[in-house]
């Protein structure tokens, strides 16, 4: 695709606030809690508003300001869930996501891809990690590393220009960064899947990519 070509549409913006949840036998304070909301949201800083994260040494921050989730997972998790895990699936944000997303995943955009979205402009950082949050949400302790088989992990954006976003909005990529690293060469790369030759490389030098994942792959980090 040249930059500027219509990728997909956001189906949904969702936000919460950090509330608190009991779960086998602990006190959990979590933002993952997402619900959909009617209207603009702004996209400012690092995050949405209204949007909260709990725990910031693993959420949130420059790097992880926007996390997108595409809906055409969905299809594939209410075939692996069943009961009341697969009813958290019944509304948007079940993921956590900040954006349900339509029309691309993993594998169509590179790192450093620069997206408007809305009147925002986002920029692909790296993929999400699953953490201890997805058991808490789906109140199932294998989620976590049923995501992570999944391989089907979403997108984490910088914002580069603050702007509004709402349900509707088109998703536009205006940047195409020239060396090509999709997101999910580097959730493949964490997580034992298929790659191309040479990719672990490419992806510890990548100037896209954020520092903490470069390090990950034999980078420096700066």
């Amino acid at each position: 695709m040249n930059p500027g070509d219509l990728l997909g549409s956001v189906n949904s913006v969702n936000v919460a606030e950090a509330r608190t949840a009991e779960w086998r036998g602990r006190v959990w304070r979590s933002g993952i809690f997402k619900r959909p909301v009617n209207g603009p949201v702004r996209a400012e800083g690092v995050g949405l508003a209204g949007d909260e994260q709990a725990d910031l040494s693993v959420h949130g921050g420059r790097e992880k300001s926007v996390y997108a989730y595409p809906a055409e997972h969905y299809t594939f998790w209410r075939g692996e869930l069943a009961g009341p895990q697969r009813k958290v699936l019944e509304l948007p944000g079940a993921f956590g996501e900040n954006l349900t997303t339509e029309g691309f995943v993993e594998s169509d955009i590179g790192v450093g891809d620069l997206l408007r979205v809305g009147s925002a402009l986002l920029r692909v950082t790296e993929p999400r990690l699953p953490c201890a949050k997805l058991g808490l949400r789906f109140r199932d302790p294998h989620m976590t590393r049923r995501f992570y088989d999944a391989r089907r992990n979403g997108i984490y954006f910088a914002i580069e220009e603050p702007g509004d976003i709402r349900a509707g909005d088109e998703i536009r990529r205006e940047f195409r960064h020239p060396d090509r690293l999709t997101v999910q060469e580097v959730t493949d790369l964490e997580t034992g899947g298929a790659v191309p030759d040479g990719t672990r490389e490419r992806a510890g030098r990548h100037p896209g990519l954020s520092a903490s994942w470069r390090e990950r792959f034999g980078g420096d980090g700066s």
